[in-house]
């Protein structure tokens, strides 16, 4: 008798053991597949923004279009009412890859991949592979939003909704549209093919995934290819506006900041009431302003932004540390000192 309840004893034990053991995945792995699924299945929590799909009326479409156009169908028929009447999500955010190497956030290496690809290069980081973040309005921006940006920290949806009401200057989202939004999002999310992984790496994580090798360790190698946060420091202007930030502007450098950012909001007005273009006119002002105390000094907006007033709520967002370096600064002076003369 006792033989026999140790046997059924140990039979259970080991069953519960094996329940518990890691399971090896026959999850095959292409450029496609989303980095979130490998996490899973190499034992990741989910992420808390999974799609709340008992929301009726949530769709991927709506959520395009919300991010891009501002507006969207109604399910009650028609269009809603715009989120925002001065911006769209994309007037401060790319929505693909815009760092060629995502471990890191170098804004010289990013105005090389947007020049290159033909995207804007702008104040806020990409949506692309937001929802592979934990983190965010990291850093200073707590300098901006005090309290607000709080409960924005660890939550995505928190920090669309302050995105949408502060930075937007717009309305809050009902909840199908937030839920539409982040189906959005999650169709753009980081794929394996975004981490250029060496062949050394991705055998780790086949190891992991087949049950050869560590799963934890493979976990934390895939991750330690992209960033978790978008960091963010603010800077001010140099103390000296005559003598900038000390730095040898490079005007060829400079003509790209200008194009890919400038012109990109300021062209023919597409988010401003204060249009620049490529004539020597608009380049003399800039050229005068730079070393001013006045809100045309470049040095000055780059670095604070400029603030809604009432009847004019649409306003210029400054750029960070990670956005835009002080060199890039000198650079864009150095190119509208030049083609200003």
């Amino acid at each position: 008798m006792q033989k026999l309840l140790f046997s059924t004893v140990l039979l259970v034990a080991i069953g519960l053991l094996a329940a518990f053991q890691p399971q090896a995945t026959t999850l095959a792995l292409t450029d496609e597949t989303p980095v979130a699924q490998v996490l899973l299945e190499l034992g990741a929590e989910p992420a808390a923004h999974q799609v709340d799909l008992t929301v009726e009326d949530v769709s991927v479409e709506a959520g395009r279009r919300l991010v891009l156009e501002g507006v969207t169908g109604d399910p009650l028929g028609g269009n809603t009412l715009r989120q925002s009447k001065h911006f769209v999500c994309t007037s401060c955010h790319n929505v693909v890859k815009e760092d060629a190497d995502l471990r890191y956030a170098d804004p010289d290496a990013r105005l090389a991949y947007v020049v290159k690809n033909g995207l804007p290069l702008l104040p806020g980081t990409t949506l692309y592979g937001v929802v592979n973040r934990k983190t965010f309005y990291n850093g200073d921006y707590e300098k901006k939003y005090g309290d607000l940006v709080r409960p924005a920290r660890q939550n995505l949806r928190e920090a669309i909704a302050l995105c949408a009401t502060e930075c937007a200057q717009g309305r809050p989202l009902a909840d199908w549209e937030m839920e539409s939004i982040l189906s959005y999002l999650w169709t753009i999310d980081l794929k394996m093919g975004d981490l250029n992984l060496p062949a050394s790496s991705l055998s780790v994580v086949q190891a992991g995934l087949s049950g050869t090798g560590d799963r934890q360790q493979a976990a934390d190698l895939l991750q330690s290819y992209f960033l978790d946060h978008s960091p963010a420091h603010f800077l001010t202007p140099p103390p000296n506006r005559e003598t900038g930030y000390g730095l040898v502007g490079v005007p060829a450098n400079g003509q790209l900041v200008y194009e890919a950012s400038c012109l990109h909001c300021h062209g023919e007005r597409r988010y401003s009431f204060f249009n620049l273009d490529n004539s020597k006119f608009t380049l003399e002002f800039l050229e005068k302003h730079f070393p001013l105390y006045t809100r045309y000094s470049t040095y000055q907006v780059v670095r604070y932004g400029t603030s809604p007033l009432a009847g004019k709520r649409a306003y210029m967002p400054h750029y960070t540390q990670e956005r835009m370096s002080n060199q890039q600064v000198e650079d864009l002076r150095a190119y509208v000192t030049q083609q200003s003369q």
